[in-house]
């Protein structure tokens, strides 16, 4: 287990406890207000009907005396008798309130069963009551034994006929009159209140711990991608268990595409790297072959200098399409602010497209509606031209001698659609996905063609930087058709 596991756990744990403590604190509070309230009252139960029953014939039996040791021996169900001067015979404190609550129920005329102002044989009146005690209510059968026993202590000379010594003349067994009546553990046990609050600690523990393992698995196995991250594997290494659905398994998919988008680009990077240095390598033996064949025949030198003039020239496209694709990659530019206009953008390119055609007389031919000659999309004018420009030199390169171009322009909502198809060899079903990667060439075309495979790539590149969409499809008879998606800007 972590540092973080142990932060989680007695936070949450101390909050549970304090939780627990607080709204233990407050049932306790509450009961116990609720208690000092109810021990104000008047019992009014069945056993304290009985005890006060008993009370009453000690008395007008046996006089004051009587009464004194009848209360004595009574545990639970503690009967209070009040003078008239207001003494308890017990010596007991009385509260004002229940002296004044007892005092009511005997002032409403008709006799009541648990308040009694009874007289005794010896003269002396007492007020006789039972006040409500949580303690003296909890067991209402081991109350009516004990008053039984006090009872049954008291006959031979209170009560008259009634339960008498046994032969050693010892009063009856405690209980003698409650047997099969078990006295239940008292309220006022220590384990009544440990026992809860023992369970609320226990099971915040067990929550506590749960929830801080929940917290800190994701968390552990996500340190541990980031460690495999930094010793340079960027294999996704977060997995998470079962059906998470949190902010920290977000966070580790998220991870997994990071570096997995780390790794793509790297070995992009990688490729690039060897892709650049295969085609620098060509020219640069061709150029090194030239210079030689120049020392060697001083006679061919004209021929040698064209070449190395060629290679050259070849060479400075080859790094300035390699600047292209890279700003391209790197978002780098001025921002896409320009409205242009892709009619007349198309009409300048169809031009010098057709230009370069005529040698091969292949035919360039355009068509579009009326409605999107006023067309226009939000961007830089060079670099939509330089995408298009691209895929309709591509064409034209990969078409037969003879053959025709076309290129369509029109509207599908809010998209404008560009489309430009050839009837050239066309490529294989499954390098549609590969030919807009750089350096790509299609098997039959890698020596048949001048270029670096580059235009493509780039043109995909400015196509999305416009916030539009490019693919290729192969058309029916030959060829192919490479279709060109770009947002309309709308009017205001």
């Amino acid at each position: 287990m972590g540092r973080l596991f142990w932060k989680f756990f007695l936070c949450i744990m101390l909050a549970q406890v304090t939780a627990t403590i607080g709204i233990g604190g407050t049932f306790w509070l509450k009961n116990r207000a609720a208690q000092q309230e109810r021990a104000l009252d008047i019992d009014t139960s069945p056993p304290a009907q009985m005890a006060i029953e008993a009370a009453s014939a000690t008395l007008e039996t046996g006089g004051s005396q009587a009464l004194q040791k009848f209360l004595g021996k009574m545990e639970r169900m503690r009967v209070f008798a009040i003078d008239a001067q207001g003494q308890e015979l017990m010596g007991r404190k009385v509260h004002p309130a229940i002296l004044g609550k007892a005092r009511a129920l005997l002032a409403q005329g008709s006799p009541h069963a648990v308040v009694r102002e009874v007289s005794g044989s010896d003269g002396v009146r007492y007020l006789l009551f039972l006040p409500s005690s949580v303690r003296f209510r909890t067991a209402e059968a081991g109350a009516a034994r004990d008053t039984l026993n006090a009872v049954a202590m008291n006959g031979p000379r209170s009560m008259g006929p009634g339960p008498r010594p046994n032969e050693a003349g010892a009063p009856p067994p405690r209980g003698e009159f409650g047997r099969g009546m078990p006295a239940g553990p008292r309220m006022d046990s220590p384990y009544r209140t440990f026992t809860p609050l023992a369970a609320a600690i226990a099971a915040s523990l067990l929550f506590s711990f749960l929830l801080a393992w929940y917290f800190a698995r994701p968390i552990r196995d996500l340190r541990q991608a980031f460690e495999a991250a930094s010793q340079g594997n960027l294999a996704p290494r977060f997995h998470a268990s079962g059906k998470r659905g949190d902010e920290l398994t977000d966070l580790g998919r998220d991870f997994d595409r990071m570096t997995g988008r780390l790794r793509s680009l790297m070995e992009s990077q990688t490729r690039l790297l060897h892709d650049v240095s295969h085609e620098l390598r060509s020219p640069l033996a061709r150029l090194q072959a030239a210079i030689g064949l120049a020392h060697q025949q001083p006679d061919k030198m004209d021929a040698s200098m064209q070449r190395i003039e060629r290679e050259s020239e070849r060479m400075d496209k080859l790094i300035g399409e390699l600047l292209t694709l890279s700003r391209l990659e790197a978002g780098a530019g001025s921002p896409l602010s320009e409205d242009v206009g892709i009619a007349d953008l198309l009409h300048d390119i169809m031009e010098d497209a057709r230009y370069e055609a005529k040698a091969r007389q292949v035919g360039i031919a355009m068509a579009g509606d009326a409605a999107i000659a006023d067309a226009a999309v939000t961007g830089r004018p060079e670099l939509l031209a330089r995408a298009v420009e691209n895929v309709v030199r591509n064409a034209v390169k990969h078409s037969p001698d003879g053959g025709t171009v076309e290129v369509n322009l029109s509207r599908q909502h809010d998209w404008l659609r560009i489309a430009v198809l050839d009837r050239g060899p066309g490529v294989a079903g499954a390098d549609l996905a590969n030919i807009f990667q750089p350096f790509f060439r299609a098997s039959h075309t890698q020596h048949s063609t001048d270029g670096h495979g580059l235009g493509l790539a780039i043109a995909q590149h400015v196509i999305s930087a416009h916030g539009g969409r490019i693919g290729a499809t192969l058309r029916s008879g030959g060829g192919l058709c490479v279709e060109m998606l770009l947002p309309v800007k709308t009017p205001g």
